[in-house]
């Protein structure tokens, strides 16, 4: 057997509760705590930022088309579905999905309250399965095939505010010349957290508002467009725009909701900063523990010279205790952060003001290759600094080592 490795192996078998295996737990200890703290952070803060941008898209799109008029109301004017440019993006390898969309003022009345929103008319290609992880009551639209569907989905501020329930009716009256109204049933209640949406938009089947508008089918208010990566957005909007027709413009989300982005940038600046913090204290710990145990072994450490050991020999021992030291930290870490996540994924046992953090708990995004990154980096880290020890053993004379007290 290596003579290091023998070594090594005889001092973890030491029994009896020596100092050395107090300094070992509180090293194996730190590592795991580290590394948990890590996980859960970027965790929650990759479930933060993923949360609210799914919100934000599933509301919006990535990229949004509208026609260009000088007209700053609410109301869109109106685009052809039969463009070609609509048909070349809809087949583009960048978009997951294109639909249409048109918005219109509206005062929604009931027997005892008046609230001005926006209006916005959808269709069946609309991409329900993102809407619905916002629909907290009742149901989507029931589109009908051969008219349009008196249906309408509210939030919950709207709920609250003209106190509605699902399967009540209310009148929406619109603005126009000549005015006109239209009896709607409620079958549905959302709810984002997010202001700019809840406080303004009510969805319902776009059919309404083409006629409302005297539009024929193929005419919409706008196209919202989904990338299938969102990290390439500004160079896809910059082709997009480029091939659109020159009476369009385009919107994409992160200059709509440009003070979220804002916030995600800071956010991250301030999570790279802590999780420094956290894994320079760790790394500082393993170090210390270290020498602590170096310390202890130092007249074992002179005798072994003494009788023809090498400093790297020597060092050897330390390093492969110092591995196993790692090893164990890195499982715990891994067990105590994955299981937290997955605890709170699963039950969210920890809850949030859903008005102040867009969201009723605490997020969980799985981000496997983030977490395997992780790891690698802090091995790296822990097996680069178990060299340092070697500093300090090739400076200890026999002599004194044995006389050491």
């Amino acid at each position: 057997m290596n003579f290091s490795l023998f070594i090594a192996k005889r001092i973890r078998s030491q029994k009896g509760s020596s100092f050395s295996k107090v300094i070992t737990r509180i090293a194996i200890g730190s590592i795991a705590l580290g590394i948990a703290a890590l996980i859960i952070s970027m965790a929650i803060f990759e479930g933060f930022k993923q949360t609210i941008l799914d919100k934000i898209v599933s509301q919006t799109g990535h990229i949004q088309v509208l026609k260009f008029d000088m007209n700053n109301s609410f109301e869109t004017s109106p685009l052809s579905t039969q463009r070609n440019f609509y048909e070349d993006l809809k087949n583009q390898d960048y978009v997951s999905h294109i639909q249409p969309y048109t918005q219109k003022p509206v005062l929604l009345r009931t027997d005892e309250d008046l609230m001005g929103l926006v209006l916005k008319g959808i269709d069946k290609s609309y991409d329900t399965l993102s809407f619905k992880r916002n629909l907290i009551e009742g149901r989507f639209i029931a589109f009908d095939t051969s008219n349009y569907s008196k249906e309408i989905i509210i939030s919950q501020d709207t709920k609250d505010k003209l106190r509605l329930k699902v399967g009540d009716d209310l009148l929406a009256f619109f603005l126009q010349d000549p005015p006109r109204q239209r009896k709607l049933e409620v079958v549905g209640i959302y709810q984002t957290g997010i202001e700019d949406f809840d406080e303004r938009l009510v969805y319902c089947d776009q059919g309404l508002l083409q006629r409302l508008n005297d539009w024929g089918d193929t005419l919409v208010g706008g196209y919202e467009v989904f990338l299938k990566d969102f990290d390439d957005i500004d160079v896809l909007y910059d082709e997009i725009e480029a091939n659109s027709d020159y009476d369009m413009y385009l919107q994409k989300v992160t200059n709509t909701f440009a003070h979220f982005f804002e916030w995600f940038s800071m956010v991250n600046k301030n999570v790279t900063i802590f999780l420094s913090v956290i894994l320079f204290v760790a790394l500082f710990n393993v170090v210390s523990v270290l020498l602590i145990l170096i310390t202890e072994r130092v007249t074992m450490i002179g005798m072994l010279k003494a009788l023809g050991a090498t400093s790297s020999q020597i060092l050897q021992i330390f390093f492969q205790n110092g591995l196993v030291i790692l090893w164990k930290g890195i499982l715990i870490g891994n067990i105590i952060g994955i299981l937290f996540c997955l605890i709170q994924d699963t039950f969210k046992i920890i809850p949030l003001d859903i008005e102040t953090y867009y969201m009723s708990s605490v997020p969980i995004a799985w981000n496997i290759p983030l977490i395997l990154m992780l790891n690698f980096v802090i091995i790296v880290l822990v097996i680069f600094i178990l060299w340092i020890p070697s500093i300090f053993i090739s400076r200890i004379k026999p002599i004194r080592a044995i006389r050491f007290d």
